[in-house]
Protein backbone atom coordinates (compact mmCIF):
# COMPACT_ATOMS: atom_id res chain seq x y z
CA UNK A 1 0.00 0.00 0.00
CA UNK A 2 1.30 3.54 -0.58
CA UNK A 3 0.74 5.17 2.46
CA UNK A 4 2.80 2.76 4.19
CA UNK A 5 6.16 5.24 2.39
CA UNK A 6 8.18 7.06 4.53
CA UNK A 7 10.47 6.27 7.33
CA UNK A 8 7.38 4.05 9.31
CA UNK A 9 7.06 0.86 7.57
CA UNK A 10 10.02 1.47 4.83
CA UNK A 11 12.91 -0.64 4.10
CA UNK A 12 16.62 -0.02 2.15
CA UNK A 13 18.00 2.78 1.53
CA UNK A 14 14.57 4.96 1.15
CA UNK A 15 14.31 4.24 4.90
CA UNK A 16 18.34 4.88 5.61
CA UNK A 17 18.17 8.20 4.18
CA UNK A 18 14.76 9.44 4.98
CA UNK A 19 15.09 8.25 8.84
CA UNK A 20 18.32 10.15 8.59
CA UNK A 21 16.83 13.36 7.45
CA UNK A 22 14.52 13.19 10.27
CA UNK A 23 16.63 12.61 13.39
CA UNK A 24 18.91 15.29 12.23
CA UNK A 25 15.85 17.44 11.50
CA UNK A 26 14.03 16.86 14.39
CA UNK A 27 17.49 17.36 16.55
CA UNK A 28 18.29 20.48 14.86
CA UNK A 29 14.66 21.49 15.86
CA UNK A 30 14.92 20.73 19.37
CA UNK A 31 14.07 17.29 20.07
CA UNK A 32 14.54 16.23 23.84
CA UNK A 33 15.99 19.56 24.22
CA UNK A 34 15.07 23.22 26.10
CA UNK A 35 13.60 24.34 22.18
CA UNK A 36 10.99 21.45 23.37
CA UNK A 37 10.81 21.68 26.46
CA UNK A 38 9.78 25.25 25.89
CA UNK A 39 7.13 24.36 23.52
CA UNK A 40 5.68 21.07 25.77
CA UNK A 41 5.51 23.69 28.71
CA UNK A 42 3.12 26.19 26.31
CA UNK A 43 0.89 23.33 25.34
CA UNK A 44 0.48 21.99 29.36
CA UNK A 45 -0.94 25.46 29.47
CA UNK A 46 -3.51 25.48 27.16
CA UNK A 47 -4.22 21.38 28.01
CA UNK A 48 -4.87 22.74 31.55
CA UNK A 49 -7.10 25.18 30.65
CA UNK A 50 -9.13 22.31 28.31
CA UNK A 51 -9.51 19.96 31.18
CA UNK A 52 -10.56 23.29 33.75
CA UNK A 53 -13.56 23.71 30.88
CA UNK A 54 -15.19 20.90 32.36
CA UNK A 55 -15.23 21.99 36.05
CA UNK A 56 -14.59 18.71 37.60
CA UNK A 57 -17.34 16.62 36.15
CA UNK A 58 -16.67 13.70 34.01
CA UNK A 59 -15.73 14.11 30.05
CA UNK A 60 -13.87 11.87 27.81
CA UNK A 61 -9.56 12.63 28.08
CA UNK A 62 -8.89 11.42 24.56
CA UNK A 63 -9.70 14.43 21.88
CA UNK A 64 -7.75 17.09 24.68
CA UNK A 65 -4.63 15.25 25.19
CA UNK A 66 -4.46 13.91 21.75
CA UNK A 67 -4.76 16.86 20.46
CA UNK A 68 -1.90 18.14 22.84
CA UNK A 69 0.83 15.51 21.66
CA UNK A 70 -0.36 16.27 17.92
CA UNK A 71 0.59 20.35 18.67
CA UNK A 72 3.94 19.48 19.42
CA UNK A 73 4.59 17.38 16.68
CA UNK A 74 2.75 19.84 14.69
CA UNK A 75 4.97 22.57 16.35
CA UNK A 76 8.25 20.49 15.01
CA UNK A 77 7.03 19.32 11.46
CA UNK A 78 5.02 22.47 10.24
CA UNK A 79 6.74 25.26 12.89
CA UNK A 80 3.30 26.33 14.69
CA UNK A 81 0.40 24.85 16.53
CA UNK A 82 -3.40 24.63 16.10
CA UNK A 83 -6.11 26.02 17.84
CA UNK A 84 -7.91 22.99 19.35
CA UNK A 85 -11.46 23.69 17.71
CA UNK A 86 -9.35 23.85 13.82
CA UNK A 87 -11.50 21.58 12.06
CA UNK A 88 -9.02 20.74 9.37
CA UNK A 89 -6.63 19.96 12.81
CA UNK A 90 -9.36 18.37 14.40
CA UNK A 91 -9.80 16.08 11.54
CA UNK A 92 -6.26 15.52 10.83
CA UNK A 93 -5.66 13.70 14.41
CA UNK A 94 -9.06 12.19 14.50
CA UNK A 95 -8.54 10.34 10.74
CA UNK A 96 -4.73 9.05 12.71
CA UNK A 97 -6.16 7.67 15.13
CA UNK A 98 -8.63 5.68 13.22
CA UNK A 99 -6.43 4.69 10.88
CA UNK A 100 -4.15 2.99 13.77
CA UNK A 101 -7.02 1.61 15.02
CA UNK A 102 -8.10 0.27 11.74
CA UNK A 103 -4.66 -1.45 10.58
CA UNK A 104 -4.48 -3.39 14.08
CA UNK A 105 -7.98 -4.89 13.13
CA UNK A 106 -8.40 -8.07 12.62
CA UNK A 107 -9.95 -7.91 9.30
CA UNK A 108 -6.66 -5.61 7.80
CA UNK A 109 -4.35 -8.32 9.52
CA UNK A 110 -6.07 -10.88 7.79
CA UNK A 111 -6.23 -8.88 4.36
CA UNK A 112 -2.51 -8.62 4.81
CA UNK A 113 -2.24 -12.34 5.36
CA UNK A 114 -4.53 -13.72 2.68
CA UNK A 115 -5.32 -12.42 -0.52
CA UNK A 116 -8.83 -11.23 -0.78
CA UNK A 117 -10.91 -11.51 -4.42
CA UNK A 118 -13.56 -9.91 -3.39
CA UNK A 119 -12.61 -6.60 -2.89
CA UNK A 120 -11.97 -4.24 -0.34
CA UNK A 121 -13.12 -5.41 2.79
CA UNK A 122 -15.18 -1.97 4.41
CA UNK A 123 -12.80 -1.19 7.29
CA UNK A 124 -9.82 -1.41 3.97
CA UNK A 125 -12.06 1.26 1.80
CA UNK A 126 -12.37 3.57 5.22
CA UNK A 127 -8.35 3.44 5.51
CA UNK A 128 -7.92 4.60 2.42
CA UNK A 129 -10.32 6.94 2.12
CA UNK A 130 -8.59 8.66 5.52
CA UNK A 131 -4.92 8.34 3.53
CA UNK A 132 -6.25 10.46 0.54
CA UNK A 133 -8.17 12.96 2.87
CA UNK A 134 -5.28 13.28 4.74
CA UNK A 135 -2.84 13.40 2.21
CA UNK A 136 -4.82 16.44 0.59
CA UNK A 137 -5.21 18.25 3.90
CA UNK A 138 -1.22 17.72 4.14
CA UNK A 139 0.08 19.07 0.47
CA UNK A 140 -2.34 22.28 1.30
CA UNK A 141 -0.27 22.72 4.26
CA UNK A 142 3.07 22.22 2.67
CA UNK A 143 1.73 24.53 -0.21
CA UNK A 144 1.26 27.63 2.18
CA UNK A 145 4.69 26.54 3.76
CA UNK A 146 5.91 26.59 0.45
CA UNK A 147 4.74 29.86 -0.90
CA UNK A 148 6.18 31.25 2.21
CA UNK A 149 9.76 29.77 2.33
CA UNK A 150 12.01 31.30 3.45
CA UNK A 151 15.60 29.51 2.45
CA UNK A 152 17.67 30.85 5.19
CA UNK A 153 15.44 30.42 7.82
CA UNK A 154 13.60 27.08 8.56
CA UNK A 155 10.72 27.13 10.82
CA UNK A 156 9.95 23.25 10.89
CA UNK A 157 10.69 20.01 9.42
CA UNK A 158 9.19 20.46 5.73
CA UNK A 159 10.91 23.94 5.46
CA UNK A 160 14.32 22.24 5.50
CA UNK A 161 12.69 18.77 3.54
CA UNK A 162 11.88 21.52 0.83
CA UNK A 163 15.10 23.18 0.97
CA UNK A 164 16.92 20.01 0.47
CA UNK A 165 14.74 19.17 -2.36
CA UNK A 166 15.33 22.44 -4.44
CA UNK A 167 18.99 22.14 -3.73
CA UNK A 168 19.24 17.99 -5.34
CA UNK A 169 16.65 19.43 -8.14
CA UNK A 170 19.33 22.66 -8.84
CA UNK A 171 21.95 19.99 -8.79
CA UNK A 172 19.90 17.47 -11.21
CA UNK A 173 20.71 14.33 -8.59
CA UNK A 174 18.74 11.57 -10.35
CA UNK A 175 16.59 9.21 -8.03
CA UNK A 176 16.63 11.20 -5.45
CA UNK A 177 14.50 10.36 -2.02
CA UNK A 178 13.79 14.26 -1.83
CA UNK A 179 10.29 13.76 -3.49
CA UNK A 180 6.88 15.12 -2.79
CA UNK A 181 5.78 11.36 -2.13
CA UNK A 182 7.94 10.63 0.21
CA UNK A 183 7.96 14.15 2.42
CA UNK A 184 4.13 13.80 2.51
CA UNK A 185 4.39 10.00 3.84
CA UNK A 186 7.30 10.78 6.36
CA UNK A 187 4.89 13.88 7.60
CA UNK A 188 2.20 11.83 8.35
CA UNK A 189 4.29 9.08 9.64
CA UNK A 190 5.94 11.56 12.00
CA UNK A 191 2.13 13.17 12.72
CA UNK A 192 0.36 9.59 13.31
CA UNK A 193 3.67 8.26 15.95
CA UNK A 194 4.05 11.35 17.76
CA UNK A 195 0.22 12.19 18.67
CA UNK A 196 -1.42 8.33 19.17
CA UNK A 197 1.75 6.82 21.18
CA UNK A 198 2.45 9.81 23.80
CA UNK A 199 -1.60 10.58 23.88
CA UNK A 200 -2.50 7.07 24.72
CA UNK A 201 0.06 6.08 26.98
CA UNK A 202 -0.77 9.75 28.88
CA UNK A 203 -4.63 8.37 29.01
CA UNK A 204 -3.13 5.37 30.69
CA UNK A 205 -1.55 7.13 33.34
CA UNK A 206 -4.63 9.24 34.15
CA UNK A 207 -6.56 6.47 34.36
CA UNK A 208 -4.37 4.54 36.60
CA UNK A 209 -4.05 7.50 38.77
CA UNK A 210 -8.03 7.20 39.32
CA UNK A 211 -8.14 3.20 39.81
CA UNK A 212 -5.25 3.99 42.46
CA UNK A 213 -5.58 7.17 44.13
CA UNK A 214 -3.05 5.73 46.84
CA UNK A 215 -0.68 5.72 44.35
CA UNK A 216 -2.02 9.33 42.96
CA UNK A 217 -1.83 10.52 46.21
CA UNK A 218 2.18 9.75 46.48
CA UNK A 219 2.83 11.17 43.20
CA UNK A 220 0.92 14.23 44.50
CA UNK A 221 2.74 14.56 47.86
CA UNK A 222 6.33 14.12 45.78
CA UNK A 223 5.29 17.45 43.63
CA UNK A 224 4.25 19.16 46.27
CA UNK A 225 7.47 18.49 48.50
CA UNK A 226 9.81 18.99 45.54
CA UNK A 227 8.48 21.39 43.15
CA UNK A 228 5.44 23.10 45.31
CA UNK A 229 3.34 25.46 43.10
CA UNK A 230 6.10 26.01 40.64
CA UNK A 231 6.24 25.42 37.07
CA UNK A 232 7.66 21.78 36.87
CA UNK A 233 10.63 21.83 34.32
CA UNK A 234 12.45 18.39 32.98
CA UNK A 235 15.31 19.10 35.64
CA UNK A 236 13.16 17.99 37.84
CA UNK A 237 12.22 14.51 36.88
CA UNK A 238 16.24 13.47 39.13
CA UNK A 239 14.19 14.87 41.87
CA UNK A 240 11.14 13.67 41.96
CA UNK A 241 12.38 8.79 41.49
CA UNK A 242 8.71 8.08 42.83
CA UNK A 243 6.47 10.03 39.90
CA UNK A 244 9.08 8.94 37.35
CA UNK A 245 8.83 5.16 38.58
CA UNK A 246 4.94 5.30 38.07
CA UNK A 247 5.44 6.92 34.60
CA UNK A 248 7.72 4.26 33.40
CA UNK A 249 5.74 1.26 34.87
CA UNK A 250 2.86 2.66 33.34
CA UNK A 251 4.36 2.39 29.92
CA UNK A 252 5.56 -0.80 30.65
CA UNK A 253 2.06 -2.73 32.16
CA UNK A 254 0.57 -1.19 29.56
CA UNK A 255 2.70 -2.02 26.79
CA UNK A 256 0.50 0.07 24.00
CA UNK A 257 2.90 -1.74 21.30
CA UNK A 258 2.80 -5.16 21.93
CA UNK A 259 4.03 -6.22 18.77
CA UNK A 260 6.56 -3.53 17.35
CA UNK A 261 6.78 -2.33 13.46
CA UNK A 262 7.22 -4.83 11.43
CA UNK A 263 10.60 -5.07 9.53
CA UNK A 264 12.41 -6.90 6.88
CA UNK A 265 16.02 -8.66 7.51
CA UNK A 266 18.80 -7.09 5.30
CA UNK A 267 20.86 -10.22 5.63
CA UNK A 268 20.58 -13.89 6.67
CA UNK A 269 20.87 -14.54 10.68
CA UNK A 270 20.64 -17.47 13.09
CA UNK A 271 18.82 -16.05 15.91
CA UNK A 272 18.10 -18.71 18.78
CA UNK A 273 19.27 -21.22 16.53
CA UNK A 274 16.43 -20.36 14.18
CA UNK A 275 18.06 -19.35 10.44
CA UNK A 276 16.10 -16.08 9.38
CA UNK A 277 16.50 -15.66 5.35
CA UNK A 278 17.55 -12.00 4.35
CA UNK A 279 14.25 -10.35 3.33
CA UNK A 280 12.07 -11.97 6.00
CA UNK A 281 9.62 -9.65 7.82
CA UNK A 282 9.83 -9.81 11.38
CA UNK A 283 7.44 -8.87 14.04
CA UNK A 284 9.03 -8.23 17.46
CA UNK A 285 7.19 -8.63 20.29
CA UNK A 286 7.82 -6.21 22.76
CA UNK A 287 5.38 -7.33 25.41
CA UNK A 288 7.47 -10.71 25.55
CA UNK A 289 9.58 -8.50 27.29
CA UNK A 290 7.52 -5.88 29.17
CA UNK A 291 5.19 -8.46 30.61
CA UNK A 292 8.04 -11.13 31.16
CA UNK A 293 7.84 -13.16 34.93
CA UNK A 294 11.82 -13.47 35.17
CA UNK A 295 12.39 -9.57 34.89
CA UNK A 296 9.48 -8.51 36.64
CA UNK A 297 7.85 -9.58 40.02
CA UNK A 298 4.88 -8.84 39.34
CA UNK A 299 4.07 -8.57 35.88
CA UNK A 300 0.60 -8.16 35.57
CA UNK A 301 0.50 -5.57 37.95
CA UNK A 302 0.26 -2.05 38.27
CA UNK A 303 3.80 -1.33 40.38
CA UNK A 304 6.05 1.58 40.37
CA UNK A 305 8.35 -0.60 42.70
CA UNK A 306 9.57 -2.16 39.54
CA UNK A 307 11.52 0.91 38.95
CA UNK A 308 12.62 1.89 42.66
CA UNK A 309 15.73 0.66 44.88
CA UNK A 310 15.24 0.02 48.87
CA UNK A 311 15.72 3.59 49.62
CA UNK A 312 13.44 4.92 46.69
CA UNK A 313 16.10 5.94 44.39
CA UNK A 314 14.75 5.30 40.73
CA UNK A 315 16.50 2.59 38.57
CA UNK A 316 16.61 1.95 35.28
CA UNK A 317 16.07 -1.64 34.12
CA UNK A 318 17.53 -3.74 30.97
CA UNK A 319 14.15 -5.20 29.80
CA UNK A 320 12.39 -1.93 29.61
CA UNK A 321 11.59 -1.38 26.13
CA UNK A 322 8.23 0.09 24.69
CA UNK A 323 10.46 2.18 22.38
CA UNK A 324 11.86 -0.97 20.59
CA UNK A 325 15.33 -1.41 20.50
CA UNK A 326 18.51 -1.06 18.02
CA UNK A 327 18.46 0.52 14.55
CA UNK A 328 15.08 0.53 14.39
CA UNK A 329 13.90 2.05 18.01
CA UNK A 330 11.49 5.43 17.98
CA UNK A 331 12.94 8.36 16.64
CA UNK A 332 10.97 10.24 18.67
CA UNK A 333 12.05 8.36 22.12
CA UNK A 334 13.40 11.65 23.61
CA UNK A 335 11.06 14.03 22.85
CA UNK A 336 8.52 11.45 24.07
CA UNK A 337 9.58 11.00 27.30
CA UNK A 338 9.89 14.65 27.36
CA UNK A 339 6.29 14.82 26.62
CA UNK A 340 5.06 11.98 28.60
CA UNK A 341 6.94 13.27 32.10
CA UNK A 342 5.99 17.35 31.35
CA UNK A 343 2.60 16.91 30.49
CA UNK A 344 1.69 13.65 33.20
CA UNK A 345 3.57 15.90 36.18
CA UNK A 346 1.82 19.46 34.78
CA UNK A 347 -1.61 17.73 34.97
CA UNK A 348 -0.85 15.96 38.60
CA UNK A 349 0.22 19.36 40.00
CA UNK A 350 -2.98 20.49 39.07
CA UNK A 351 -5.77 18.32 39.32
CA UNK A 352 -7.05 15.15 41.41
CA UNK A 353 -8.60 12.50 38.95
CA UNK A 354 -11.49 10.56 40.18
CA UNK A 355 -13.90 8.06 38.65
CA UNK A 356 -17.10 9.74 37.56
CA UNK A 357 -19.80 10.13 40.64
CA UNK A 358 -21.01 6.64 41.42
CA UNK A 359 -18.58 4.33 39.55
CA UNK A 360 -15.88 3.07 42.19
CA UNK A 361 -12.27 2.83 41.42
CA UNK A 362 -12.28 -1.14 40.74
CA UNK A 363 -14.97 -0.83 38.48
CA UNK A 364 -12.91 1.19 36.04
CA UNK A 365 -11.90 -0.82 33.36
CA UNK A 366 -8.63 -1.98 32.76
CA UNK A 367 -8.95 -3.84 29.55
CA UNK A 368 -7.67 -2.27 26.17
CA UNK A 369 -9.53 -1.30 22.63
CA UNK A 370 -8.19 -3.64 19.54
CA UNK A 371 -6.07 -1.43 17.39
CA UNK A 372 -2.12 -0.99 16.27
CA UNK A 373 -1.85 0.40 19.96
CA UNK A 374 -3.25 -0.69 22.90
CA UNK A 375 -5.48 2.50 24.14
CA UNK A 376 -7.79 2.59 27.22
CA UNK A 377 -11.39 1.38 26.80
CA UNK A 378 -13.87 4.41 26.00
CA UNK A 379 -14.11 5.75 29.61
CA UNK A 380 -14.61 9.20 31.37
CA UNK A 381 -12.81 10.84 33.96
CA UNK A 382 -13.52 13.51 36.29
CA UNK A 383 -10.51 16.18 36.95
CA UNK A 384 -11.07 17.54 40.40
CA UNK A 385 -8.64 21.25 40.64
CA UNK A 386 -5.91 20.89 43.52
CA UNK A 387 -5.93 24.41 43.87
Amino acid sequence: MSYLIGILFANGESWKEMRRFALTTLRDFGMGKRLSEHKILEECHHLIQEFEKHKGKPFDTACPVNHATSNIISAIVYGSRFEYNDPRFKNLVRRANENIRIVGSASIQFMNTYTVRNGAHRTHQILLKNVAVTVRDVKDLMMHLKETLNPHFCRGLVDCFLIRKQKEEDSCVKDTHYNEKNLIFTVTNLFSAGTDTTATTLRWGLLLMAKYPHIQDQVQEELSRVVGSRQIQVDDRKSLPYTDAVIHETQRLASILPMAVPHKTSRDVIFQGFFIKEGTTVFPLLTSVLHDESEWESPNSFNPSHFLDKEGKFIRRDAFMPFSAGRRACPGESLAKMELFLFFTSLLQRFCFTPPPGVPEEELDLTPAVGFTLTPSPHELCAVSRQ
